[in-house]
């Protein structure tokens, strides 16, 4: 029998692609009923994924560890901490417009962005 690859090693080598990366910690932020663990578990993953890649292995230690105390920051600041977090593994955190179906049906694109 075929052994199989464990689930966080697939996700793991999948993560190391930063389109993936993106459009996980996206689907992960657009959850209607989100559960606080889980942006925390994805954000680890990516961490865990890009670092590897970006950093040497105590630069991805360290960045890991901030993760918590990001994480408990509730003012303004951790919308800018989590954009500098983000840059330091290749990704940016952006805005933008939700897309709309309007009267007749047919997709609007409004690509209006705001980059952190």
């Amino acid at each position: 029998m075929p052994k199989s690859l464990p689930y966080h090693d697939f996700l793991i080598s999948h993560l190391k692609d930063p389109s993936y990366a993106a459009g996980y910690i996206e689907a992960i932020l657009e959850e209607e009923d989100p559960e606080p663990e889980l942006l925390k578990m994805a954000l680890s993953n990516v961490a865990e994924a890009l670092g590897e890649q970006n950093m040497t292995p105590e630069q991805a230690k360290v960045h890991r560890e901030k993760l918590d105390e990001l994480l408990s920051q509730s003012n303004s600041e951790a919308i800018y901490n989590l954009g500098t977090w983000l840059n330091a593994l290749g990704l940016k955190l952006t805005v933008t417009v939700v897309e709309k179906a309007d009267d007749s049906n047919t997709d609007s694109v409004n690509n209006s962005e705001i980059t952190v």
